[in-house]
């Protein structure tokens, strides 16, 4: 509702077009580039048991794409986040061959995914508006492609 002066007509009112949802991805990655990315489903959360999957996961595509990697063995950063804590999760990097790096609580430095990551893909993102979840993967999956390793 809107206050209008008697006899004057409401402004009109433009249509929003709708855009895709949100969508969750996690992404693995090293100084090489991108090793995997998974999209959380649609109506899924994210628990401790998903996310010692998508190590598991995580580590047949180190096997995949950066051969002997493993075998010298990798070190693996991640946060304190309470998906990364859970018990499950917390014996899944060792499970999986990964040496784990503590991200130390309340850290006033940047995380490398914060900075190297993230920053760009949203630069490239901002503004852009995707008919579907499939549309928005592709663009994402496009802009690591085209990046360099360097």
């Amino acid at each position: 509702m809107q206050w209008t002066k008697k006899g004057e007509r409401l402004p009109k009112k433009f249509k929003v077009q709708k855009s895709a949802s949100k969508l969750m991805a996690t992404i693995f990655w090293d100084s090489e580039g991108v090793l995997l990315i998974d999209y959380l489903p649609k109506g899924t959360t994210m628990n401790g048991q998903y996310y010692a999957n998508l190590l598991a996961q995580a580590r047949e595509a180190v096997v995949q794409k950066r051969r002997g990697k493993l075998s010298r063995g990798m070190l693996f950063l991640q946060d304190n986040a309470s998906v990364h804590t859970a018990r499950v999760s917390r014996q899944a990097p060792k499970d999986t061959g990964f040496s784990e790096i503590d991200h130390p609580p309340y850290s006033p430095d940047l995380a490398p995914s914060d900075y190297f990551l993230f920053s760009n893909l949203k630069k490239e993102l901002r503004g852009r508006r995707f008919v579907d979840d499939n549309q928005m993967k592709m663009a994402v999956e496009s802009h690591f492609d085209c990046k360099e390793k360097e």
